[in-house]
């Protein structure tokens, strides 16, 4: 594997980060936030903010950011994976299609798109920087991070549904075996070219592919040899 598709796995494993933008009020001094951000399909983050938040009015005078996470379980900080990712910050206006995923993420989100001010930004990356433990230090190459367009996104909704119900005791089993987390509440809230992600009694876990995945047929042969594993 290489250190791109590295970086991409692990900013999909996470789910919340610190956003810095260029602050207007303070002449473009670094101004840091925590911020909740979903990888879409193609590498992007998808944030959601107010048009009241200080971040939101740093990002319409300029719209460059920077973004680092971490495992926020591991205590040792220094020796963990980190990434930091730089890019620029858009407004998205296809609310609705959006919405749709990041709410199977983030449900708490709710109550905020119903408010006016709130909206979706896409953060398109143009330099990640990767550190993936002790001596592990990359600049990803872009253009091998980013994933260009394929079937499994249109697909996405069907295998969700088609998994949460039919094989929710397969949810389980992948969870007992690749986290060893014994669960009642199961759900996959979301799967991707990388991997899958599963809400287990509220916790989110995430499964990578061995190989990319990128449409059902192949999404339908890779989750069949993680239920194998599973099993055996």
């Amino acid at each position: 594997m290489n250190n791109a598709i590295e970086a991409r796995k692990m900013l999909r494993a996470h789910r919340y980060g610190a956003l810095s933008t260029l602050s207007k009020k303070f002449d473009g001094h670094p101004f840091g936030s925590i911020t909740p951000y979903l990888v879409d399909h193609d590498g992007s983050l998808i944030i959601l903010i107010s048009g009241l938040a200080e971040h939101t009015k740093n990002i319409l005078h300029d719209p460059r950011v920077s973004l680092i996470t971490h495992d926020q379980r591991d205590a040792q900080i220094q020796t963990q994976g980190r990434i930091t990712l730089l890019g620029n910050a858009a407004l998205i206006t296809d609310k609705d299609t959006i919405g749709a995923r990041y709410l199977r993420y983030f449900p708490e989100a709710q109550s905020y798109l119903r408010m006016h001010d709130f909206a979706f930004y896409r953060i398109q990356p143009i330099a990640i920087r990767y550190i993936g433990g002790f001596g592990k230090i990359h600049w990803v190459n872009i253009e091998q991070y980013t994933v260009a367009p394929y079937a499994l996104i249109a697909q996405e909704a069907d295998v969700i549904d088609h998994m949460n119900a039919d094989h929710t005791d397969t949810l389980r089993r992948y969870c007992k075996q690749f986290h060893q987390r014994e669960v009642l509440d199961v759900a996959m809230l979301g799967i991707d070219s990388d991997g899958f992600d599963i809400c287990a009694d509220s916790e989110m876990l995430r499964i990578d592919f061995a190989e990319a995945v990128l449409d059902a047929q192949q999404a339908r042969s890779a989750l069949v040899q993680l239920a194998q594993i599973a099993k055996a």
